[in-house]
């Protein structure tokens, strides 16, 4: 068995050892590693759970001492598999982002390349270009140009038509409408003034046949 063949004194120390270790590794500013805490973790568990067990056989020392042993052990097993699987997602996080960085880098290169090769066509087209081809390109613009800026204008007059045929439509009815009122109120007003005098019917309002739009 662990610690069978060791002296007390020797077992006192080297658990008096762990514990100092293992409280300076705690209050150590830097991080420990998954392997490190899992390894202290299973020392401090082992420990306790040895000196129960040790407490029981009459030996809590060479108890302690084994307990330590087999959860360090443990413990260190568990926290290196812990930090690990937390390196090799790390290490595929980063090969994604450099995978990443890499195929940007390639798409601009490509739309560089391309911007470069169409530019190059371009250039190569316009020396077979000929004065006399862009000249009449040019004429075709400027008459294609006149010839929008007519139907335009055809257009903006026969809307303009419109309007004012409708504005004078409008005014025309609001004015037969204004003669028809006064002409009923001067009607009713000599009534009352004659009353005598036979009434007579009230002039029916004369609206002009209706015009075409």
């Amino acid at each position: 068995m662990i610690g069978a063949g060791i002296s007390s004194p020797f077992q006192k120390f080297t658990v008096g050892s762990l514990v100092a270790a293992l409280v300076a590794t705690g209050g150590c500013q830097v991080a420990p590693s998954k392997t490190v805490t899992g390894a202290g973790t299973g020392a401090a568990a082992g420990a306790v759970v040895g000196g129960v067990a040790g407490s029981a056989s009459g030996n809590t020392s060479q108890g302690v001492l084994t307990g330590v042993a087999a959860g360090a052990i443990i413990g260190g097993i568990i926290g290196l598999t812990q930090e690990m699987k937390e390196r090799k997602e790390q290490d595929r996080l980063a090969h994604e982002r450099a995978y990443q960085q890499d195929l940007a880098k390639k798409r601009a290169e490509e739309a560089r390349a391309k911007a470069v090769s169409e530019e190059e066509l371009a250039v190569a087209q316009g020396f077979r270009i000929s004065e006399l081809e862009l000249s009449e390109a040019q004429k075709k613009v400027d008459g294609a140009a006149a010839r929008l800026a007519k139907l335009r204008e055809e257009r903006n007059a026969a809307l303009s038509k419109k309007k004012s045929l409708d504005d004078a439509q409008e005014k025309l009815l609001t004015t037969e409408a204004e003669i028809a009122r006064l002409e009923e109120e001067l009607s009713r007003l000599r009534q009352e003034s004659n009353p005598s005098t036979n009434p007579e019917p009230p002039a029916k309002p004369h609206f002009p046949p209706n015009t075409p739009k």
